[in-house]
């Protein structure tokens, strides 16, 4: 060991020594700790109540604990100390709230609004040369009503827009009695309804016109709703096809693909290039393909963000649209029911009025096993017997019944007799259209293909070639046109639950266009099972849709409906 080396380690050692006496003094500077017992006896510390009728903050050594409490250490005394607070809590006494009679604003209005109705009401009886009458608006179909003042004019039928149903007389209800001008309200007998407009069904005819005008109103109201919501469906399905191909262009990894392969191009065209000039044309038709690329990205961006808030307030609107579409559908549906009963109290009152139904042949004792008699209706009983009601003859094609019907409800007006024409073939023509809708049709049992099967399966597999699109035109061939082929054939029998392979005789494509040559309408037999009885509702609910071009017809169904059912 060297003499450094030696003189290293003393130093060291001496240094060690003093920093150790140093520590060893710091540690005896500190103060000792300390412990502190603490000893509590029982009942040491006083206890106080801690309800709501104490101060939080009292310090007074008057407080005491709760009476009824487990601190409470009183035996049989309730009385509190004479120097001690209240240990009840304050309650204040109730205080009565006057209540005065007021008038409420709105039904204020309410009442003054109809009084104001009222009085102009009462104004336009005594002064208008046509008013109305509760009375009739509310009569029960059927009824009789008053004979107008001697040399009043008829009126003609009110209308829902005039505010309200308008009479049929002048003046109040009532006739004249005596040169006093007394009136009184006895029940007078009235002309035929058919053709006397303040006759006895004159109140339900101008019942039947204003609700059914209200119908006609709804059903435009809902038409049009229901066109609105559609053109809204249609914008917003175009804003949101727009949005999803701006979405698209401005997708990150579509901008970034574009400018691969545009790198791509211009990396090609660089090594295909032998001069400086083909390189520089390369290079500025890649810049080029950039900046393109880059125009889009931003004018996608922009269209996406306009198409989106487009979308989000169409949104909206479509909830909106949808609401008051439901809203004129339901309110639609309420005014053609009403306007139907109306029609049918019409009808009900005018045929009163008209007489019995013409004579309808008696039902058979025994109906035929395919037939049902359906015990009283008539139309059922007539085609139970073979009986020719003028409706069958009508929808049999019969030119002499619709002479009939046309003359005695047009009479000798020429007009007249054109336009019950028109009525009735539309009528005719809506019966025979539901009737090949819901395939009751009469197949010849002679036919090599219709022949094997029943009715009932000859039917289904009409039924079944019309869902695959292939229909009976009605007059012995298809549908624009459109025939099955064998293939469809065979798909129909499996509808109707016929097994293909169990037929012998497979028509061939001419036949095949000829199937429904021999094939005729039953309608008769579809009117008695459905509307057997002819009445307004009944054949409202066979025809469906097709009784809204019907209008005219209904209004005097209670006329039209016994010639229809009387015998030729």
């Amino acid at each position: 060991m060297t003499a450094a080396e030696f003189a290293f380690l003393a130093l060291g050692l001496l240094l060690g020594v003093a920093v150790g006496a140093a520590l060893v003094e710091f540690l005896r500077a500190r103060p000792p700790s300390r412990e502190v017992r603490v000893t509590v006896a029982q009942d040491a510390i006083p206890r106080r109540s801690a309800t709501l009728a104490d101060d939080a903050f009292t310090t007074s050594a008057a407080a005491e604990p709760a009476r009824g409490g487990p601190a409470d250490r009183r035996i049989g005394s309730d009385a509190p100390p004479a120097d001690g607070p209240e240990r009840r809590t304050g309650v204040p006494s109730p205080v009565g709230v006057p209540v005065h009679n007021e008038t409420d604003p709105m039904l204020q209005a309410l009442r003054a609004s109809a009084a104001a109705s009222a009085v102009a009401a009462m104004r336009a009886t005594e002064s208008g040369p046509q008013t109305a009458t509760l009375e009739r608006s509310t009569a029960p179909a059927g009824g009789s009503a008053r004979e107008p003042p001697a040399g009043a004019p008829n009126e003609p039928r009110g209308s829902a827009v005039d505010g309200g149903p308008r009479g049929a007389s002048d003046g109040p209800s009532g006739a004249s009695d005596g040169p006093s001008g007394a009136t009184h309200h006895e029940e007078a007998p009235m002309p035929d309804a058919a053709t006397d407009p303040s006759g006895p069904c004159a109140d339900a005819r101008r019942l039947a016109d204003e609700r059914c005008e209200l119908a006609d109103r709804a059903r435009a109201q809902a038409a049009a709703a229901e066109d609105a919501h559609r053109a809204a469906q249609r914008s917003y399905d175009d804003h949101d096809s727009r949005a999803d191909a701006a979405a698209e262009l401005a997708d990150p990894r579509a901008v970034r693909r574009a400018k691969d392969e545009a790198q791509a191009r211009f990396r090609a065209h660089r090594m295909q290039a032998s001069t400086n000039d083909e390189v520089e044309t390369a290079a500025r038709d890649w810049l080029l393909e950039i900046n393109r690329i880059n125009g889009e990205a931003r004018e996608a961006t922009a269209a996406l963000a306009r198409e989106r808030e487009a979308v989000r307030t169409l949104t909206l609107e479509l909830e909106r649209l949808a609401v008051e579409a439901d809203a004129a559908r339901i309110a639609a549906e309420t005014a053609a029911a009403a306007c139907l009963s109306a029609r049918e109290a019409l009808a009900d009152c005018e045929e009163a009025s008209a007489g019995p139904v013409g004579h309808l042949p008696p039902v058979p004792a025994g109906p035929p096993d395919d037939t049902d008699a359906g015990g009283s209706e008539p139309l059922a009983a007539a085609l139970g017997s073979g009986g020719e009601p003028r409706i069958f003859r009508l929808v049999r094609g019969d030119r002499s019944a619709m002479l009939e019907l046309v003359t005695a409800m047009g009479g000798d007006d020429p007009a007249e007799r054109k336009r019950w024409q028109l009525l009735v073939s539309d009528l005719v023509d809506a019966v025979l259209a539901d009737s090949i809708a819901a395939s009751a049709l009469a197949f010849p049992a002679d036919h090599p293909f219709w022949g094997p099967f029943t009715r009932d399966q000859d039917r289904d597999i009409v039924s079944a070639l019309a869902s695959l699109g292939y229909r009976f035109d009605g007059l012995g061939g298809w549908t624009d046109g459109r025939t099955p082929s064998q293939r469809d054939l065979s798909l129909a029998l499996g509808y109707a639950g016929l097994d293909p392979m169990r037929i012998r005789h497979w028509p061939t494509e001419d036949e095949m266009a000829e199937l429904f040559r021999d094939v005729t309408v039953a309608a008769d037999e579809h009117l008695a099972g459905a509307a057997g009885d002819l009445t307004l509702g009944e054949l409202v609910t066979m025809l469906g849709r097709r009784a809204d071009g019907l209008a005219e017809v209904w209004n005097h169904w209670g006329r039209l409906r016994p010639l229809l059912l009387e015998e030729g």
